[in-house]
């Protein structure tokens, strides 16, 4: 059973920062999706997929992996990029 461990990152439609931060540990599917022949929709039997556990530090979420004995790796947060503009930018 292989995991990721990475940081939650708020939503671009969100102003404010309540979860922001927060780590996650999600599991990796070891079958492939494939679609449904009658809807389209792709799935897979896999369901430990769909398992997602938010931690509030890495820390933690390193020792529930390891005393669970859960193989994971750890995804590097992005840095964020703020990008200054002003009004007047609209109409150059």
């Amino acid at each position: 059973m292989a995991a990721r461990i990475f940081q939650k990152t708020k939503a671009v439609n969100q102003s404010g920062q309540a979860h922001d931060g927060q780590w996650v540990l999600e599991f990796e599917s070891h079958a492939p999706r494939r679609p449904d022949p009658l809807t389209g929709w792709s799935g897979g039997a896999d369901t430990q997929a769909q398992v997602s556990i938010n931690f509030e530090s890495l820390e933690a979420a390193q020792r529930y992996a390891t005393r669970n004995n859960i193989h994971y790796h750890i995804v590097p947060p992005a840095s964020r990029k703020l990008r200054l503009q002003s009004y007047a930018d609209n109409f150059k």
